[in-house]
């Protein structure tokens, strides 16, 4: 199966839909990420506190197809600033077993510490060194991102952010496409259940013939945002990157963004601090 993917701000591509890693540890993690592998994922996303690089690492090593996957890490709170953020993702690298990442994040902009300025400056660094291709960040707003580009004049490939259809981010995604921002969607599926057991998916995915879960992570690639599915079952992983063999219509649609509440988990970026 081929990926489509997404150019970035910096000339590199990114895939339209990745894996996400979170919880996926030791032998049993290694060998989902394998299965994820070879299903044909090519986006890995992991983080330090997420305490499995070094499976992601060893997955990435045992396919023999490191120069084709994209892996993804990311800085965590307790090593913003300068040195820290350097410091950090040589650790990172070290875990995963590389002699780069494909991009490097800032977890979370903390701006009661007020340091993700300084850290910004030091991916910039990063990447010049060629430890990371792309940088970006996670779970930044409008106006972190605008200080990043105001005050050292390299804007973000992409913002990770929490968008499902509970949640759809529409003005923040609608500033990104203004600065050539590719939005990534933690959480995609919402509380999993709840959103693929909503009336309209069900008839959307019945009418399509495929799972409501399908319909949902097809809406975010036709709103041109990269989900980030967790899963560590080889045929659900399957179940989630089958979605290029069919199109929702403008109804099906506009019925999915209806489902509009607000945020579901306890992440608003002006005041959470996760270290």
């Amino acid at each position: 199966m081929t990926i489509p993917a997404y150019a970035l701000n910096d000339g590199h591509r990114i895939p339209a839909i990745g894996l996400g890693t979170y919880n996926l540890t030791g032998d049993e993690g290694v060998a989902s990420i394998r299965a994820a592998i070879d299903s044909g994922y090519t986006l890995l996303d992991t983080a330090l506190n997420y305490k499995n690089e070094r499976e992601v690492g060893q997955a990435v090593r045992d396919s023999g197809r490191r120069d084709e996957l994209f892996v993804t890490t990311k800085l965590p709170g307790r090593h913003h600033g300068h040195a820290e953020a350097i410091a950090s993702l040589e650790e990172s690298l070290g875990n995963l077993g590389l002699d780069h990442v494909d991009l490097y994040l800032i977890h979370w902009p903390l701006p009661k510490q007020d340091k993700f300025v300084e850290t910004w400056k030091a991916l910039i660094e990063l990447r010049e060194r060629g430890l990371t291709r792309s940088i970006g960040v996670s779970n930044f707003t409008k106006a972190h991102l605008q200080r990043l580009e105001d005050e050292t004049g390299v804007i973000p490939a992409v913002n990770q952010v929490e968008l499902h259809p509970r949640f759809r981010q529409e003005d923040l995604r609608a500033f990104h496409i203004t600065k050539g921002i590719i939005t990534e969607g933690w959480s995609p599926l919402a509380r999993r259940k709840e959103v693929s057991g909503e009336s309209s998916v069900e008839a959307i995915a019945a009418k399509h013939g495929v799972t409501p879960t399908q319909v949902v992570l097809r809406w975010h690639v036709q709103l041109g945002v990269v989900p980030i599915p967790k899963s560590g079952d080889p045929e659900r992983q399957r179940e989630n990157l089958d979605l290029f063999g069919f199109r929702l219509d403008e109804d099906d649609m506009t019925a999915i963004n209806a489902l509009e509440s607000g945020r579901l988990w306890d992440g608003d970026p002006d005041t959470h601090e996760e270290f």
